[in-house]
Order: C-alpha cells, then structure tokens, then sequence
C-alpha cells in the first residue's frame, strides 16, 4: 500500500510539475507600445509599429524567447503626447506587459516616465529628445541618437564648410524645444553664432513668416531645423518658394525617412542631416560593422510592406532586439533582471548604432553612429 501510495504521489508530483511547465511555455512575453500610429508624427509611428509586428512575428515563428511566444499590445497616441501617459497607465496596470517600447516623441515619451518609473517597467523609448536619458532614469532606455548629438554633428560640418552664423528654426513640440535647447548650448563650441532664432507648431501648414524674417537677417549663412513628422517638409517647401536655396538648409535627424522627400519634394534638393546608417544602407563599406544588418532590414522590411523602411523603424528594431537580447541574458522575464541585463548591454551591433550602456548611460551611442547625408536627386547621398 505504501509503495503504491509513493509511486502515485511521485506520478502525481510529476504531472502538475509538467503542467507548470507547460503553462510557462505557454505564457506570453507582453510587450507593450505606444506609438503615433496616425496624426502629424504618423511616419515616424507607422514604420515603428510595421517593425515591431513583422520581427516579432519571426521571433515567434522561430520559436519565440525562453520557449515563450511573443505578444504585442499596442496603443497609438495619434500623436498627442497627452494621450501617452493613459494607456501607459493601461500597458502596467491591465495588460501587465513585462517591457513597454514606444514613446515615438519626446513628449510622449515624457508623459510616460513617471508611471513607468514608479511601476518598475523596463521602457526603451523611440524619441530623440536628451531629456529622455539624461538624467539617467533606472527604468529608461532609448535607441536613437539624441538632439544634442545631432546638434554637434550638424554644427562640425558647418565649421568644416566655414558657416559661423545661422538661423535656427525649430518646433514648439518636445523634440522641438529639446532640439533648441541643445542647439543653443553646443553653438558655440563650434564657432556658431545663432543670428535669428524662430518657432513654428508640428501642426502650421505654412512657415514663411518666420522663415522671411530669418531670411532677411544680416550675415545669415545657413538655416538649421529641429523638429519631426510633417513639419519640417512644410518648412523645406516654404524654402523653395522662398528662393532660398542660396543658403544651405541643414535638418536634424528627426526627418530621416524617405517620407520626408516625398512630403517636400524638389525642395528637399542638397538638404543636409546627421542620420543612421540605414538610410544610405547599400552605400556603406563592405567592412562596416552596421551594414550586414541594415541591409537585411531594408530588404526584409521592403519584401514586407513593398516600401523602403524609414530609421523610425530602424529604432524600433533596436528596441525589440534590445529586449530579446536583455531577457535571453537575464535567464527571465524578471523585470529587474532585464532591466539590469539592459544596463550591462555591450557592443550591441544595431540598426542605429553600436550600443554601450552602463549604469551612467542608458542609450549606449556616440558620434560615430551619425553619418552626414544629403539629398541628391531625390535619393539620399553619403557625404564625405
């Protein structure tokens, strides 16, 4: 009776031990996303949220992370950085998810810090803004350059062309004033003086007043714009009419995507910016570290969506293989393991840049992940 008894208890203990692990594996691993999917941002949101579902569709049709399938749970702002911080508050509180990616603008991004900060919630944001990750957040992360460094790079190029003053032109949203900000800090350093200095909203529909009076300050010799989405095409149209070509135009790193060429159009024409790698992908060397992998995404996303990717959805990639990388390290979904493992993050190989991380730096990237590009007959072009 007893033998019987134990080897019931044992075939017993067995089971629910292999039903736990077969609930685990069942489980999914939530990541969550707010991304401006439609409004002013939507260029930069929809290639974002296109990245996230096609790779983690491979991710799980790979077999997913730990044995675990992955699931995306994605809101979309519209592009209201006041609708961000809700459905944070959703992702945490009623999804549960285990790493939220997104907080396509600064100010979306912003909005969410607070409860992610609270909550304990690894959140790797798609912004551009330095406010993001500095100060250092423990639970903020991010993927693209921010606007201090495209500040600098665009401003060692206009040294190097012998331009010491500039109008400056940048959005009144939080890339914008971030952008202006550091623009106005790092001039200097350069040998640039800001002779005009001038705003515009990410949804104004016309710019040449502002861009009239930049053009008529004495001693002008270039005219740098900081902000994202629609805006700065509307800008670089007015240009043209303007007349103003004469004068080089330089914009920040917010308006990398072929969607930009198309929303300006000739007016685009030897535009001058600090971007990732992926935009001038097939134009690498063959021995950049970067290459192998923009390449692949440019095709892989274009066999997708039958369009070219944008470096919005070159962030967006960063972020998700970031996670991956982060949770295989740690072992586990524990959110302060992934947190830890995604502070320990070393010469990650990505689409944006080589990240480094460290307890003093949760973005990981300097200067060299910038490449000048201009605009050349439509396409984009390597500056040497």
């Amino acid at each position: 009776m007893t033998f019987n008894f134990t080897l019931k208890a044992i075939a017993g203990a067995a089971m629910l031990s292999f039903a736990a692990q077969a609930a685990h594996a069942a489980d999914t691993i939530k990541i969550g996303s707010i991304l401006s999917v439609t409004g002013p941002a939507a260029f930069l949101g929809d290639p974002e949220l296109k990245t996230l579902q096609l790779y983690i569709e491979k991710i799980n049709a790979a077999g997913g992370v730990l044995g675990r399938k992955l699931e995306l749970m994605n809101y979309d702002d519209g592009s209201e950085a006041s609708k961000a911080n809700g459905f944070a508050k959703r992702l945490i509180e009623s999804d549960q998810v285990n790493v939220i990616i997104g907080g396509t603008t600064t100010g979306a991004t912003m909005s969410m810090a607070p409860l992610v900060e609270k909550a304990g919630v690894p959140f790797i944001s798609l912004a551009g803004g330095v406010v993001v990750t500095s100060p250092v957040k423990k639970w903020i992360f991010k993927t693209p350059h921010t606007d201090r460094m495209a500040a600098e790079k665009v401003f060692e190029d206009m040294k190097k062309r012998g331009i010491a003053k500039v109008g400056l032109l940048s959005e009144t949203s939080g890339f914008g004033q971030s952008g202006r900000k550091e623009a106005q800090a790092s001039a200097a350093k350069y040998g640039i003086t800001l002779v005009a200095d001038e705003t515009y909203g990410p949804k104004d529909t016309d710019v040449t007043a502002q861009l009239t009076k930049i053009k008529a300050t004495p001693g002008v010799q270039a005219v740098f714009v900081f902000g994202l989405g629609q805006g700065p095409a509307v800008v670089t149209k007015n240009y043209g009419q303007l007349a103003m070509d004469k004068v080089p135009l330089y914009q920040s790193h917010g308006v990398a995507s072929e969607e930009y060429i198309k929303l300006a159009g000739k007016s685009a024409e030897n535009v001058r910016l600090p971007s990732p790698a992926l935009t001038i992908a097939n134009s690498l060397p063959a021995e950049d570290a970067q290459k192998p992998i923009v390449v692949s995404y440019e095709k892989t996303y274009r066999d997708q969506y039958k369009t070219d990717p944008s470096t919005f959805g070159g962030y967006a990639l960063d972020a998700l293989n970031l996670t991956v990388d982060a949770i295989k390290r740690a072992g586990s979904t524990d959110k302060d393991k992934v947190r830890n493992a995604l502070e320990q993050t070393r010469g990650f190989v990505g689409a944006t840049g080589v990240f480094n991380m460290s307890p003093t730096d949760h973005m990981g990237l300097d200067l060299s992940a910038f490449r000048m590009v201009g605009i050349r007959n439509g396409q984009w072009d390597l500056l040497k």
